[in-house]
């Protein structure tokens, strides 16, 4: 006999709507990377003589990305996901095809803004959605990371083309057009949830002591601090940095946006590596490996040229990417579904709001430092991620919960 399907009964996302989450990524970063992609061109066209003094006008995107996080997570839980998510598309499709109408830089500045805004919402309400019916975590937070930096590869690839092809106007329209047609059609394939996430019956999958599940959580998010600051530090800085060790090698734009197209989309492999292995290693050994790792990549990246800066590049994002999962596992791990949100919401809004600083420093500190001396700087804040997750509980204090 058939089980009635209750409101509390898990079942599994549609492959459209789980498909449309994951586009949802790609999209969130693509958006955000825009700017960085396009920076030298808006420059030239505001009358601005260098790329570095218009880039710290795209740092209120990247604060309102971390601090928008936390009413996001709490509207995530307690008014719905899939609300949300239909707010996210629609949102930020519009805030994009608003931004190619901006003709000064504070303009473009307050543009950029909204879509931090919109973009803030994804994190912490799309993944704990794909996550809430996942029987693998580790692999879906890996194939989600892999959309999303696949999102950063194509933000680098399409805006040079786009920009080739009608200017870097039609780079944020394009994609403000198709996140509008996701919205559309993720609002016709996902059905209205039977009730919230807030109201739920559930619990963590494994359960540490409250004392060491707070010194668990505060770590994860000392951690995602210095992360974050190497992710947005590189994202926003790789385009400029290839453009400036490539000179009298390669200077078409297109070309250098396929480049770094390509570091990308290698790199976003590791995240589906890492996401399948997750399970398989003491998690607090295997996170400090990755970061680890970093440190001798963005060395040799700071000191390479032409095609072995290339080659250094792949190495530096393999490990930046590859140690992104760990901080969603964590949470899918030691938080109940309930509380997800807007942990994850708490998690980035700290996160991501302090390393918006880094989008903001970033042309002015490689206009005194170089390049350089950035990414020795970078390998630092490596070092200091390492001895912050030394500690982390290891596995010995963890506790299965009964299904």
């Amino acid at each position: 006999m058939l089980t009635p399907i209750s409101p509390e009964t898990p079942t599994d996302h549609s492959p459209v709507v789980r498909g449309l989450l994951n586009i949802a990524h790609a999209l969130d970063h693509l958006f955000l990377l825009i700017f960085a992609a396009a920076v030298s061109t808006i420059a030239l066209d505001m009358g601005l003589a260098q790329w570095q003094d218009l880039m710290p006008y795209g740092a209120g995107a990247f604060f309102m990305f971390g601090l928008g996080s936390l009413p996001a997570g709490r509207l995530g839980d307690l008014w719905g996901r899939r609300s949300m998510m239909l707010v996210f598309f629609f949102g930020i499709g519009a805030a994009s095809i608003l931004t190619a109408f901006a003709q000064t830089p504070w303009q473009l500045a307050a543009c950029l803004t909204l879509i931090g805004v919109f973009a803030s919402i994804y994190h912490p309400v799309g993944i704990p959605m794909l996550l809430e019916r996942s029987s693998n975590p580790g692999a879906t937070i890996g194939f989600n990371g892999l959309a999303g930096n696949l999102g950063v590869a194509v933000a680098a690839l399409l805006t040079g083309f786009l920009i080739q092809w009608q200017g870097w106007r039609a780079a944020f329209v394009v994609p403000g057009l198709v996140a509008l047609a996701c919205g559309w059609l993720f609002a016709r394939a996902c059905p209205q949830e039977g009730s919230k996430p807030s109201q739920r019956k559930g619990g963590a999958k494994v359960s540490l002591p409250a004392p060491l599940l707070m010194r668990a959580m505060v770590v994860m998010t000392a951690a995602a601090v210095t992360s974050s600051v190497l992710f947005n530090f590189t994202t926003n800085g790789n385009g400029p940095l290839l453009a400036e060790r490539f000179a009298g090698v390669m200077e078409d734009p297109a070309a250098l946006g396929l480049l770094l197209a390509l570091v990308y989309a290698v790199a976003s492999v590791a995240q589906v590596v890492v996401g399948h292995l997750i399970n398989r290693f003491p998690l607090k050994r295997f996170f400090m490996c990755m970061v680890m790792a970093q440190i001798p990549m963005l060395l040799l990246a700071s000191q390479a040229q032409g095609w072995w800066l290339f080659a250094a590049l792949i190495g530096v994002m393999v490990f930046i990417f590859g140690a992104i999962p760990f901080t969603d596992f964590m949470i899918a791990r030691y938080v109940d579904d309930r509380l997800r949100s807007r942990v994850s919401g708490m998690r980035l809004g700290v996160s991501f709001a302090v390393s918006s600083l880094s989008v903001w420093a970033l042309g002015p500190v490689v206009k005194a430092m170089g390049f350089g001396s950035s990414l020795m700087l970078l390998a630092g804040f490596s070092v200091v991620t390492t001895l912050i997750l030394t500690l982390l509980p290891s596995a010995s204090h963890e506790q299965q919960t009964p299904a």
